[in-house]
């Protein structure tokens, strides 16, 4: 009898933008045949959750989201470090994957990208991926914050047992930044496309959209809401309303650590 495979952490954003005036999209990427892991499949940015994720130094480069209110939703196996290693996670996963960058600046206020920006963050962007750059190192040359308010969690699925790799994941929605574009295709997407929750399941079911059940149940969720913003509302987190980015940012620049 084959021993049980333990699943890794690992965390996922389904990215959602306005379509129309009512409508919305979500943002998919194909993987590529040859990868090991869902390979040939349609899913949403992320990846495992490394060890750095919840590193001191990543912490601090956080704004959004107390760590208590991180474990509370992910479960009180983890500590709040960890928990909080999830969204951290979702976010760089993200950017890794399709440059887009969930973060706040010092003061707390969105992150927004002028034209001068954009050649720049493509710049860390590939010196990231040549692991040339650490992700929290990259935040403090900008001195971004990663936006842990940003992501809404969404749910929590786990591969199958009999299945040799793997995950154990949580599903988070975002909203894309109106400045901001995700790459079509990079080292691990083979290319990408918005689809509205309903036309993705259609395709999906005529055999031109493959994947797993997961990512089908999510986009059937999807399906039952009518706009981007009552998407947000049903899944965003209430219990920091009074800890604000600009709050905690002032506390940490108070607290020694």
């Amino acid at each position: 009898m084959s021993e049980k495979v333990k699943p890794r952490q690992a965390a996922t954003v389904i990215l959602l933008r306005r379509a129309g005036p009512k409508g919305f999209k979500v943002f998919l990427t194909r993987r590529p045949d040859g990868m090991p892991f869902l390979g040939g499949m349609y899913c949403y940015p992320g990846g495992s959750v490394t060890r750095d994720d919840a590193s001191a130094a990543m912490i601090q480069r956080c704004a959004g989201l107390p760590g208590e209110t991180a474990r509370k939703i992910v479960g009180a196996a983890f500590s709040p470090r960890e928990a909080t290693g999830f969204w951290v996670a979702a976010i760089r996963e993200l950017f890794e994957e399709v440059g887009v960058l969930l973060a706040v600046t010092a003061s707390g206020a969105p992150f927004n990208i002028n034209h001068l920006e954009v050649n720049r963050l493509a710049d860390l962007h590939r010196c990231l991926l040549e692991k040339s750059l650490t992700f929290p190192a990259l935040l403090e040359m900008q001195n971004l914050y990663c936006d842990l308010a940003s992501l809404a969690y969404f749910s929590h699925w786990q591969t199958p047992a009999q299945i040799a790799m793997r995950f154990d994941t949580r599903f988070f929605v975002a909203a894309l930044p109106s400045d901001q574009a995700p790459l079509e295709s990079s080292y691990e997407v083979a290319h990408s496309l918005w689809l509205g929750p309903e036309r993705a399941m259609e395709l999906h079911e005529h055999g031109d959209l493959p994947m797993i059940f997961p990512t089908f149940a999510s986009l059937r969720t999807l399906a039952d809401f009518d706009t981007l913003e009552s998407v947000l509302k049903e899944y965003r987190v209430t219990e920091n309303a009074s800890n604000s980015a600009a709050a905690k940012l002032s506390r940490r620049r108070q607290t020694p650590h």
